[in-house]
């Protein structure tokens, strides 16, 4: 905490932060000094900001012009988002401080035998087994692709879904089928999570790889990581539940709550972090060295101790 007089702290790295904290229903400002989290009753919690990646605030959460003027100060990325982080409506530094992590990110993309490199780590990683080899990144789009509509397949005889094909229209969300608004609700939850982990280690949403030409690229990379063994599973059940008229509520609002409950309990958006490191590193070029006087938590500081990256 800054105090009046003495130079501001140094930012705590990354890598020793914690990764989030959700705050709902609670006024953020800072009071006496502290950064602090204020209920309907007035108690006070104090949350240590700089030791933070990310603050995300779920509905029923206002804060102050003071708190993040101090957020910015510490270097913690600051979201507004659906409850348990279902989705992102907003961030305030978008695509993160982190210069030398964007140039890299930049880099790897331009770098058709990186990309290669990256893509295939990314179908090891899905999938669990090792891509074939002398495939071009179309080819292994492709397999990916296939093996998606196969998942889909299996799960929909699992839970009992009539399934035909993926097929949505966003300007017309009704016109879906119940199993496919399910599935766009889940997958949009996920892309609402991976949003901000994204943004909250310091990389650039629409950089790409498997992904191109989007604002939201390299989320989906990501998500994709993911979202078979996460997200999908509970779209399909949710759609069971729907067709056997077990619901008491519309099937894209308990799959979104489905999918916040998931989200918290398996603490998600911790493994997501470091994973986007992990990805990028199979690129095999090495990071740009950030600038030594920069301001911000994932930058060395003047002694020499400093971020990895590598943890957030």
């Amino acid at each position: 905490m800054a105090i009046p007089g003495l130079p501001p702290p140094k930012p705590i790295p990354i890598k020793d932060r914690a990764s989030l904290v959700f705050v709902e229903r609670a006024q953020l400002d800072v009071k006496d000094g502290a950064f602090v989290a204020i209920n309907a009753d007035g108690t006070r919690t104090h949350i240590p900001i700089g030791g933070l990646a990310c603050l995300m605030l779920e509905p029923g959460a206002r804060i102050s012009h003071a708190a993040i003027a101090l957020a910015a100060r510490t270097g913690t990325l600051i979201t507004w988002v659906g409850e348990g982080g279902v989705r992102l409506y907003s961030a305030g530094q978008p695509g993160g401080a982190r210069s030398d992590r964007l140039l890299w990110q930049a880099q790897l993309a331009l770098d058709p035998a990186a990309r290669l490199r990256i893509v295939r780590e990314m179908f090891r990683v899905r999938f669990d087994e090792t891509a074939p080899e002398r495939r071009s990144i179309d080819q292994l789009r492709g397999i990916e692709g296939a093996r998606v509509r196969r998942s889909y397949e299996l799960l929909a005889q699992q839970h009992g879904v009539n399934w035909k094909r993926r097929s949505y229209n966003t300007g017309d969300w009704d016109a879906a089928d119940v199993p496919n608004r399910c599935l766009s609700a889940a997958t949009a939850c996920l892309h609402g999570l991976t949003e901000a982990a994204v943004l909250a280690a310091g990389y650039a949403p629409a950089i790409g790889f498997l992904h191109t030409g989007k604002p939201l690229s390299f989320v989906y990379d990501i998500a994709d990581l993911w979202k078979i063994s996460t997200v999908v599973p509970e779209a399909f059940k949710i759609a069971g539940q729907a067709a056997k008229g077990k619901l008491d509520m519309t099937p894209d609002r308990a799959v979104r709550l489905a999918c916040r409950d998931a989200f918290r309990r398996s603490g998600l958006l911790a493994k997501i972090i470091p994973g986007i490191e992990d990805i990028l590193a199979a690129g095999a070029l090495p990071k740009p060295e950030p600038p030594k006087d920069a301001i911000g938590p994932a930058f060395k500081d003047k002694e020499g101790g400093g971020d990895d990256g590598h943890r957030g």
